[in-house]
């Protein structure tokens, strides 16, 4: 698999999207891109979208509270709580549009290396089908996934070219 090849499924249990991507990046890089909010801010999102930090503290428990700006001027307000980090393998969160969103949904991201290139596994895990189902009609979720993980992607390979450079 190439750093451009992509995996997505929706699962036959009907509340999961799996989005995978093969990173051309050792994963220690990889994770970082993740843990940073200097970096988050960088690739984080679909194609022209970009996004401000309100609150960030990368830790179990911890918070990121943030806005999306989309290419047409709409705001999105999302939240992300950290529950589980184990460096560099895993990061599990609770993802919603604030902290008591009855939407909320679970994504575990896990950090496989192989080889110098890193395998980056997105499992989002929600509460019904139908919230499921919206989140991929409604939002995109599925193409969202793709382009943020070719962002992160396209990030990577950047601090590598400048890390080789130095």
């Amino acid at each position: 698999m190439s750093e451009t090849d992509t995996g997505a499924a929706l699962s036959a249990g009907g509340r999961e999207i799996v989005i995978s991507r093969v990173i051309d990046a050792p994963r220690e890089l990889v994770f970082e891109a993740f843990t940073q909010v200097r970096h988050l801010s960088r690739w984080w999102g679909p194609h022209g979208f970009t996004t401000t930090t309100r609150a960030f503290e990368f830790r179990a428990g911890g918070v990121w509270e943030f806005v999306m700006h989309g290419p047409d001027g709409t705001d999105y307000p999302e939240w992300i709580t950290w529950t589980e980090i184990v460096s560099p393998e895993r990061i599990a969160i609770l993802h919603g549009e604030y902290s008591d969103d009855p939407n909320t949904f679970e994504s575990v991201l896990t950090f496989e290396p192989i080889g110098q290139t890193t395998r980056v596994e997105m499992r989002a895990v929600f509460a019904t089908e139908e919230l499921r189902d919206e989140a991929v009609r409604k939002h995109g979720a599925i193409e969202g996934g793709r382009q943020t993980l070719a962002g992160l992607a396209a990030y990577v390979a950047d601090l590598a070219r400048d890390a080789q450079a130095r």
